[in-house]
């Protein structure tokens, strides 16, 4: 063939090639003619099968897209992977067990001993494992979120210690629960099951993640088999957090591989230590989203010292350093204290040593700053709450967050506990996430104030009606957990987030006081006591206008938390002054004035402390309510709703971006809001 024939050939089709031989064809009537085919024309087999592959493909992807689209909220009732266990006593042919004793190792030898030597070294296989991650498709292991979690162990003694928390979380169905052995033990897992207890209300999916020849095997060639183990379930699986006993119980070898493991994928790996699992069974609660962000979060404590009270300030330190931190990484504490400080002060600080001798530190860091102010004159509202904001800057705005302790506070031993679950729950959760309510939460308080912000009225705390079994009718009503608008200073966690766009709302507002004559009432009159600090009055104008709430505990929570003392409670510095010093009564006190004094003083009335457990004082077997069932409370102390809040926060915004930021009514020219920032609502400060 010619080259013109050739490339002929490659450009026409196989139909177009068809018809040009036809043209040279003889017909069998001999005329020349050709005659007509009204027969359908036929598509060539080869482009037929083309075709049919190529539909093949397109609905294998549309198949696959649709069964692996991402969960962008939670299920309330979680299907269970399909996934079933194999029935030992069933008469049907299966593949014989795995021989991990030491003859299935190779010995020239006839004579084995009763305690094998550990020195075989060879290849690595898993002769279980494969089945059972390939079974745990429908938990959507394939992707990098999911709701998968981990328990692995190669002790029997910490398997024993992991199967309950483990028993326990699967049972709340807020995530597809793991097991992976590891062990050198020849132990088959249904025997396993039995001995801890663990059936099928568990809702545990187990792994046999142990090599062959395990009894025989060095420690080095089991360290490998945890890190390949480990590597195949990650690739199945994408754990969300893997639970490992991180006391001597468990093996040596094992916790190497792991943390070696965690370190090269980046994963969340939560060693839990000796003895903890009573204080951290609240963990169990927590859904994988809030687990995964187990060691992403930090929390430093802030103390601002006031002159004269250096009994309530060793009171908070002793309390503090009695404190249970075993859920975390100890946090940073910084003491502000002013110029004058007293001699017992002193004293006790110079022993005083942060993070206490119980808290487990190898590296002997000291977390521990003390800042002591240089000017001696009394402060002013606007120097003291600018100080007081400077004394911490969050480095992570998602995942850095400042605790404010006043002196007059005294913690229980779990107060850190509750911080951690209610932090983990609120914040980072997937139900929090998804409905957006962490965008809504400014703050996680310790104690349950009694007195509103202007220090005059009690504060009643909402509670929630206890049904009948029937639903129909109340029994009597429970404590339970609530949203207030109004921020405290005694004892709050304050989010990243919100600090510094409390940093931001400050810093515009000081600046716009300076430019506005008159100053207008929302930034002149106070509306908090001066009880409090001068910051928490900025405070309280932010959550007005971004509709904001604080979480505050029940009754029965709070008495296990934090207790505020009065009997040494000293005003703010920025407060106090000659007349604030003035004794309660004087020598010719009227009977009116008595009273008056008197109902102070059943208003501030101090709540004691009542340790129990964490989980024993929180409602609901233990589970942090949602924020949909959690009542809201405005500022003033006004039962509301949802729609109501952001109903009063967008008028105070509209009158605060007039009055105070300078902004005009018209639309078009409204700014958008900046996260971590206040830029829009002052117009005149750009």
């Amino acid at each position: 063939m010619s080259t013109w024939g050739k490339m002929r050939g490659f450009f026409l089709s196989d139909e177009e090639l068809g018809k040009k031989d036809d043209d040279h064809k003889s017909f069998k009537n001999g005329s020349g003619l050709r005659q007509p085919n009204w027969n359908p024309a036929r598509v060539p087999p080869r482009r037929s099968l083309k075709r049919i592959a190529l539909v093949l493909v397109v609905g294998s992807i549309v198949y696959l897209f649709i069964k692996n689209i991402p969960v962008l909220g939670p299920n309330a009732q979680m299907r269970r992977p399909s996934y079933t266990y194999p029935d030992p006593s069933a008469n049907i042919p299966s593949r014989p067990a795995p021989d991990r004793s030491n003859a299935a190792f190779p010995n020239p030898q006839s004579h084995i001993p009763s305690t094998p030597e550990r020195i075989f070294n060879g290849p690595i296989r898993f002769l279980e494992l494969a089945p059972t991650l390939q079974g745990i498709t429908g938990t959507r292991g394939n992707m990098v979120i999911n709701r998968n979690v981990l328990f692995a162990s190669s002790s029997l003694k910490s398997a024993a210690t992991l199967l309950p928390i483990a028993c326990q979380m699967g049972s709340d169905l807020k995530s597809y629960v793991h097991f992976a052995l590891m062990s050198r033990s020849d132990i088959d897992i249904q025997e396993l099951r039995k001995v801890n207890g663990i059936d099928d209300s568990c809702q545990i999916i187990f792994h046999d993640a142990r090599p062959d020849y395990t009894q025989v095997s060095t420690d080095d060639r089991m360290e490998t088999a945890v890190f390949r183990a480990l590597h195949h379930i990650f690739n199945y699986m994408h754990p969300q957090a893997i639970f490992i006993d991180g006391s001597t119980d468990e093996e040596t070898f094992f916790l190497r591989a792991a943390q070696q493991h965690s370190k090269a994928k980046q994963n969340t790996l939560i060693e839990l230590p000796r003895r903890s699992i009573k204080r951290l069974e609240w963990l169990a609660k927590l859904d994988s989203q809030a687990l995964r962000m187990w060691h992403k979060n930090h929390i430093d404590i802030l103390i601002h010292a006031i002159p004269g009270a250096s009994g309530s300030l060793i009171r908070l330190l002793r309390s503090l350093s009695a404190a249970d931190y075993t859920s975390s990484s100890v946090p940073h504490l910084t003491i502000e204290l002013p110029h004058d400080i007293d001699p017992p002060t002193m004293r006790f600080l110079e022993t005083f040593t942060w993070p206490p001798a119980h808290v487990y530190n190898p590296t002997h860091a000291r977390y521990l700053s003390l800042r002591h102010r240089i000017p001696h004159q009394r402060m002013s509202e606007e120097e003291s709450s600018a100080r007081f904001l400077e004394s911490f800057w969050p480095a992570q705005p998602e995942h850095s967050h400042i605790l404010v302790l006043s002196p007059q506070v005294e913690l229980s031993p779990d107060f850190f506990h509750y911080l951690k679950y209610s932090l983990l729950e609120y914040r980072y959760s997937a139900v929090s996430t998804y409905q957006h309510w962490d965008r809504r939460l400014f703050g996680i308080s310790l104690e349950q104030p009694n007195k509103l912000l202007d220090g005059k009225g009690a504060f009643s705390p909402p509670s929630l009606l206890k049904s009948t079994h029937s639903g129909d009718a109340s029994d009597g009503e429970i404590s339970t957990s609530f949203l207030w608008q109004a921020p405290t200073s005694n004892a709050v966690l304050f989010l990243g987030e919100r600090w510094m766009e409390l940093h931001d709302f400050v810093s515009r507002s000081l600046e716009a006081k300076q430019g506005l004559n008159p100053i207008p009432a929302l930034l002149s009159e106070k509306v908090v006591s001066t009880q409090y600090p001068s910051w928490l009055e900025y405070a309280l104008r932010l959550a007005r206008a971004r509709g904001y709430w604080m979480l505050y505990p029940g009754d029965d929570t709070a008495r296990n938390l934090a207790t505020v003392h009065s009997e040494l409670n000293h005003l703010p510095e920025e407060y106090a002054s000659h007349e604030n010093s003035k004794p309660l009564l004087a020598d010719d006190a009227s009977e009116e004035e008595i009273e008056n004094v008197r109902q102070k003083i059943r208003v501030g009335i101090e709540t004691p402390l009542a340790p129990v457990s964490l989980l024993d004082s929180l409602p609901n077997k233990g589970n942090l309510r949602s924020f949909n069932d959690l009542p809201i409370v405005t500022w003033d102390g006004q039962p509301t709703d949802f729609g109501e809040l952001n109903s009063l926060a967008r008028e105070y915004s509209i009158e605060f971006k007039e009055k105070v930021g300078s902004c005009s009514t018209d639309l078009e020219k409204k700014k958008e809001v900046v996260p971590l920032s206040t830029q829009d609502m002052f117009c005149a400060t750009d």
